[in-house]
């Protein structure tokens, strides 16, 4: 099926967004899918003030009703669950089964933010002073940036659109030039589900609740630095990050950063091999090493090392022989690499293991007959005797990095020295060592026998130091997107008391003074 036929099932004529500036290709083969037009200044400085208008109208929607709006984009999602996940393959080379997942990450997160529509609670806080009464309530925060990564194209994006509908925010989405056709076929589903919300409710909504812009990191940086967006969420590296941020904390804008990850997993001595084996495979390989939670470094208890590396060299083995390949195709367990410059990047971190004492076991271009203009590659299994500069570096490759210990604090240390703080794990049958862990490491995701990558919605998703300290998905994250109000209500027939003691008797004015 080409991709004309199958956007179009997803409700996009093409025709509307063609032109010469951005091809897009797909990384199964390297070949043109399609060319769009990108977006110009003036069209964004446009999109954002309907946006602007648009949350004017929406804010004042009871956000049970802006549920139900997020409710019924979850169902078009059911429904066209198996072409969209087709979409996110050929767009962003990752496999079939992966792909199912993230559009179904997309339904989920959409059943937890309309649960949250009801659940928006603020707080009753008492006063010190009598007949007084504090509250604190959480009210709209205006139209949002979201700009995300080709890796997850669009289940990030419902992390944060669902949340932001259901707050009352409409979204301005910036998605990777290297997967907007994804983000169009989202924008065409959500505009379906708004004329059956109007259908089915006979309540208009305000048109630009959802734009998606076409471009490179020009179209980003209008985003980012245009004040009537008073939240920009952002995912990529965290070189992207340190341009980013800064210019919104120019304006004095917020910015909600989910960035690089360079994470770790410790496997004790006292680890079920059977249990960790699995979880590193999966953390490891899975999404080609693309995803901001693959596992890059696995820091291994000097009494198992050896037997845990050649248990995983055999398994790399059978995955490099059996197991890469078209991802869209069944038993395929790794695509390709999303292009040539990851391709670059990767031969160019081994090279440095190398060169700093590694030992590197696989790692080559593969398929480059059948897909000369595609990249896919064995994933690389690196055995250092110390944690090497270039283990210190996020690559955003199937790289794994394999170093050994002796005691516990060191392997903590190890692993927290590095810039990134996202997410980890710990494989142990010891208790004790668990929850030391867990109260040790730096990331923000801490798990204990299972692998670093696969969060929950439920959770707050994010970490420390340079990935950014945002919380995007669950707990309450939501807060981001909404602005906290408190307020005081004096509610007694006398003049009210000043906080503190504080005495401001201006006398007996005989009620002349009016204050």
């Amino acid at each position: 099926m080409d991709i004309a036929t199958t956007l179009d099932h997803l409700g996009v004529a093409l025709q509307e967004y063609a032109g010469p500036d951005l091809i897009v290709r797909s990384p199964i083969d390297g070949l043109p899918m399609t060319s769009l037009r990108c977006h110009t200044r003036a069209e964004v400085e446009a999109t954002i003030a309907r946006a602007v208008e648009a949350f004017l109208v929406w804010r004042d929607v009871p956000a049970p009703q802006r549920g139900t709006l997020v409710r019924l984009f979850g169902e078009a999602l059911r429904t066209r669950k198996e072409p969209l996940a087709h979409l996110v393959t050929r767009e962003s080379g990752k496999i079939l089964e992966e792909a199912r997942g993230e559009v179904q990450e997309m339904i989920d997160m959409c059943d937890f933010a309309v649960g949250l529509s009801r659940q928006l609670y603020g707080l009753t806080i008492a006063s010190e002073r009598p007949e007084h009464r504090m509250q604190e309530t959480w009210l709209p925060l205006g139209p949002i940036g979201v700009m995300t990564a080709f890796n997850f194209p669009v289940a990030v994006w419902a992390w944060n659109a669902a949340l932001a509908l259901v707050c009352g925010d409409p979204v301005v989405w910036k998605p990777s030039e290297k997967t907007p056709l994804t983000a169009l076929a989202c924008q065409a589903l959500f505009a379906h589900t708004c004329a059956r919300y109007t259908q089915s409710t006979g309540q208009a909504l305000p048109a630009g609740l959802l734009h998606v812009l076409i471009g490179d990191a020009t179209v980003g940086d209008w985003l980012v630095t245009d004040s009537r967006l008073p939240l920009i969420s952002t995912t990529g590296s965290c070189r992207m990050g340190r341009v980013v941020a800064p210019k919104v904390a120019a304006r004095l804008g917020r910015s909600l950063l989910e960035l690089g990850g360079n994470n770790g997993v410790i496997v004790s001595d006292k680890a079920d091999l059977e249990v960790t084996l699995p979880a590193i495979l999966f953390g490891a390989v899975g999404t080609c090493g693309q995803r901001c939670t693959t596992i890059r470094r696995v820091i291994a208890h000097t009494r198992i090392y050896d037997t845990l590396v050649e248990r995983l060299r055999t398994a790399y083995h059978y995955i490099a022989a059996q197991s890469i390949g078209n991802p869209l195709d069944a038993g395929i367990m790794v695509g390709p690499l999303i292009d040539q410059a990851a391709f670059a990047a990767m031969q160019s971190a081994l090279d440095a293991a190398r060169h700093q004492g590694g030992t590197v076991f696989l790692g080559t271009r593969v398929l480059e007959v059948t897909y000369p203009q595609a990249y896919y590659v064995t994933p690389a299994l690196v055995q250092v005797p110390t944690q090497v500069d270039i283990a210190c570096v996020e690559t955003f490759a199937p790289i794994l990095y394999v170093i050994p210990y002796t005691t516990l604090d060191e392997a903590i240390a190890i692993h927290n020295a590095v810039p990134q703080g996202l997410s980890s794990a710990i494989f142990t049958t010891d208790l004790r060592e668990a929850e030391h862990f867990q109260r040790r490491s730096d990331c923000g995701i801490v798990n204990v026998n299972i692998g670093t990558s696969g969060a929950e919605i439920g959770g707050a998703f994010g970490g420390e130091k340079e990935t950014g300290g945002g919380r995007e998905a669950g707990s309450d994250a939501w807060k981001a997107y909404m602005r906290r109000q408190t307020s005081t209500i004096y509610y007694g027939m006398t003049p009210p008391t000043l906080a503190q003691g504080i005495r401001f008797d201006v006398g007996d004015t005989g009620g002349s003074l009016r204050l």
